[in-house]
């Protein structure tokens, strides 16, 4: 069975977002949830890469690179991401030689609930997971406090990553 795994740059609205997502899907995919706000990674600067790549980097970039897809949710903040996505990214993207290593050639499906609309935070995540080297899919799960989650629109997105991978 193939492996999805869902990352969730919050512990709020996206992360219960990220469980409906699972709930939906049943038992298409082996699942696997991440909420980088349980994340002991430090704040990401050149000075404290010098202290060494901490384990939970590595332990992440060899969860994202074993995954056959991914989920990632974030809300917006200020036009952007969460900034525990950003952190998250510039660990394993240090973690090995090859910046792109973890992320290279990985169908991606980016979503976001979010107070404020989101389509910045979706268009933020395009735009660097794409960069990164994933796959991002052109439909995307956006939602907020008035716009629920569509479970027809979830399996349809998903069944097209089932398609490539």
């Amino acid at each position: 069975m193939k492996k999805l795994l869902l990352i969730s740059a919050s512990s709020g609205e996206n992360f219960k977002l990220t469980e409906k997502v699972v709930e939906i899907l049943g038992s298409h995919f082996h699942y696997e949830i991440i909420d980088l706000t349980q994340s002991s990674l430090p704040l990401y600067t050149s000075d404290e890469e010098e202290n060494g790549i901490p384990e939970q980097a590595c332990i992440l970039a060899n969860k994202i690179k074993k995954a056959d897809a991914l989920f990632i949710t974030s809300p917006e903040y200020n036009g952007s991401v969460a900034p525990t996505l950003n952190n998250m990214i510039a660990w394993v993207s240090r973690s090995s030689k090859d910046w792109r290593e973890s992320f290279n050639g990985k169908v991606t499906v980016i979503g976001t609930h979010s107070g404020g609309g989101g389509s910045h935070a979706l268009m933020a995540m395009r735009q660097q997971f794409s960069f990164i080297g994933c796959n991002v899919l052109g439909r995307v799960i956006h939602t907020n406090y008035s716009k629920p989650l569509n479970t027809e629109s979830v399996e349809k997105i998903f069944s097209q990553v089932k398609k490539y991978i």
